[in-house]
């Protein structure tokens, strides 16, 4: 029961400390805040993270990770082709920056542009969360027939078109830049547009 409650107060924390990074920045985030979002009982957040804001920091990376990963299977489930993978994709991101009035971005790149030169830790939590996108974004197009270096390029440059897009549409509070590249990458993950393949 102990061990349940414990589980409970860390995932409430992390939660908490995954919403403050989406608004406020890691460096704008403070433990105490934290705790008074997360409602947990005080000393709880040294209790469970013992080696401070960047273990929670790091916790907070995986699951926005997590949560990235879990809409791209759902959404490589439920479409008929890699366009309309795509565009479901954009479809959840524009409708999280609407609702949140263009106030929360991306975590991950919030925590890689404040952080990945200062932390080794944080650094290297935000490449393995953007690996963990590529890596099934590249094996369903291989899937679909592209050849394995074909896939991990169209997959890389799939993620990063969409982690630009997410900072160009907060900074116009307009979700047209994401739109406008759900067009393009769905017309380059046309299983008939060629790929080079990198060098």
């Amino acid at each position: 029961m102990a061990g349940t409650k414990g589980a409970e107060t860390s995932g409430r924390l992390v939660e908490a400390m995954l919403e403050l990074i989406q608004a406020r920045g890691y460096s704008g985030t403070g433990l105490n805040t934290v705790v008074e979002q997360a409602g947990a009982p005080k000393g709880s957040l040294y209790f469970h993270f013992p080696q401070g804001k960047e273990a929670l920091g790091e916790r907070a990376v995986d699951l926005a990770a997590a949560r990235f990963r879990s809409l791209l299977a759902d959404a490589e489930l439920e479409s008929a082709g890699p366009d309309e993978v795509i565009h479901r994709v954009i479809d959840v991101l524009a409708g999280l920056l609407e609702e949140s009035d263009f106030q929360l971005g991306c975590p991950v790149s919030v925590v890689t542009l404040e952080m990945g030169a200062q932390s080794e830790r944080l650094r290297t939590a935000c490449g393995n969360a953007f690996e963990s996108w590529i890596s099934p974004v590249a094996e369903y197009l291989v899937g679909l027939g592209r050849s394995e270096e074909a896939a991990r390029t169209l997959a890389t440059a799939v993620v990063s078109a969409v982690e630009g897009a997410m900072i160009v549409s907060r900074a116009q509070r307009s979700v047209e830049p994401l739109r406008r590249t759900a067009q393009v990458l769905a017309g380059l993950l046309d299983q008939r547009a060629p790929v080079t393949e990198a060098v």
